[in-house]
Order: structure tokens, then sequence, then C-alpha cells
């Protein structure tokens, strides 16, 4: 559909998941959190061998966080990929234009990042007086000098300086951006599942240090999991009924 503020389209076991705000620079709601968290859920379940993450249009990949309508619930870090929730599949960002602040964050949970040359990548909220911490992780994935002085200053970091910093694994023209995507996704695509499963987590659950505000949102899930969850209904109503509880465990 059209008007899905997240679409999934699947070709030959590649998924392509959109960002489909065009109108609003791809800004980040509760919708759009619900949407991307629902996309990775259906990768994980399907027989797609990998994903590309976009937003809709050239103009941005995404401003991040909607300010006339911030995601709160569900939170922006329910739908960041090895936070919010596990995706052993790989997943490769592919950005045009502007990523700024939490759309970021994306960028930096998925595997690979392919730019073009018009991404603009900059990081506002020591600039706006808000913090929700989940970028110091970058600190783990990056020179620290480089990654405290985007944290830090809110300065643009061009599709060059992206990749010159490690931040982007290739930079290509304007309008080859989903090309430069697809190289890597046929490789995936081609390679064996259970090993890029086994490394992606070996990587994501042993190697790269979580920050604390990651450490924080993956507690958080489980809780909520129990919370959201048929038993914990059933465990209210049954208590209401003065019966002994049902549990189904989900």
């Amino acid at each position: 559909m059209t008007d899905d503020v997240v679409t999934y389209e699947s070709n030959n076991n590649i998924a392509i998941i959109t960002i489909n705000r065009a109108d609003k620079l791809n800004a980040l709601t509760g919708d759009v959190v619900t949407g991307i968290r629902n996309a990775f859920i259906k990768l994980n379940e399907s027989d797609d061998r990998c994903a590309i993450l976009r937003g809709a249009g050239d103009r941005a990949f995404s401003v991040g966080a909607d300010l006339k309508d911030p995601p709160r619930d569900p939170a922006l870090w329910e739908c960041m990929p090895g936070v919010g929730i596990d995706v052993d599949k790989p997943l490769i960002a592919a950005v045009s234009g502007y990523c700024v602040g939490g759309a970021y964050c994306l960028v930096q949970f998925c595997d690979i990042a392919v730019a073009d040359d018009t991404a603009d990548f900059f990081y506002p909220e020591a600039q706006i007086g808000f913090c929700g911490g989940l970028i110091a992780g970058l600190a783990a994935r990056l020179p620290q000098k480089i990654a405290m002085e985007f944290m830090m200053t809110g300065k643009h970091f061009s599709a060059q300086r992206a990749f010159d910093v490690g931040m982007v694994n290739k930079v290509v023209p304007k309008g080859q951006l989903m090309e430069g995507a697809m190289e890597y996704a046929e490789i995936f695509r081609d390679s064996a599942p259970l090993v890029l499963a086994t490394l992606k987590r070996f990587v994501r659950d042993e190697v790269i240090a979580r920050g604390p505000s990651e450490q924080s949102a993956y507690a958080q899930r489980d809780l909520l999991a129990i919370s959201r969850s048929e038993d914990q209904q059933e465990g209210a109503r049954s208590f209401k009924e003065k019966r002994k509880p049902v549990f189904r465990g989900r």
C-alpha cells in the first residue's frame, strides 16, 4: 500500500524496507517506529536473506524524530536492530540526503552502509538540549575522537567524510544508491545464512560494547514483552475472576 509509512518489498530473496514519508523528509513518528519494527519481524520470518533500509525520495534518508509527533510509545529504541529487536539477517542502510539524529542510530545498527554523494550526516542533540543516549555506542564502532566530534558538535559530515572515518562502506554518485546497496545484498543473498547469522551474533553480543542506553533498552525490551503478553492479561483476568490462571508462555 502506497499510504503505509513503512513499506516492505521482496524481490528474489532481497527485502527493501522503505521509510515512506518523503513529504516529511521521512521523519520518525511512533507509527514509523512500529512500521520499521514490523518490517524487521517480517524479515526474520521470511525467506528473504537480507534487507536494504532506505528513505523514500532523494532529499533525506530521515531527519530523525518528528518534533511535532515524536515517537514515545513505542519509543525510538524499539525499532533499532540489535537493541529493540534482534535481526540476524544482514541489514544494509542506503543513505541519500539528510541523515539526522536518531536516523543515524538506525544506520549505526545496520551491518553495512552505502551513501550517495548527497548524504549529509549530523547529530544535533547537544545543540537542541535533548539526549536519548543510543548514539553513545558509536564510540565502540569508530575511533573515539571521531565519535565524540560527531556526537557532541553537531557538525555536518559529508558522504566523503563519513567514508573516510568509517561511518559508511561505500559512496556512490547520486542516482546509483540502490545499485550500490544491491551489490552487497546480492553477496549476502548468495552466502551461507547460518554463517552470516553466527557472525552477526558474535559481533553484536560479544564484541561491540553496548552503551548505557542500549543496555537499558535491552532490559526494557524483555520487560515490555511481559507487560504486553497474553499471560499478563490472563493473570489479571484470573485474579479478577478468582480462579487459577492458565499461562501459555506468550
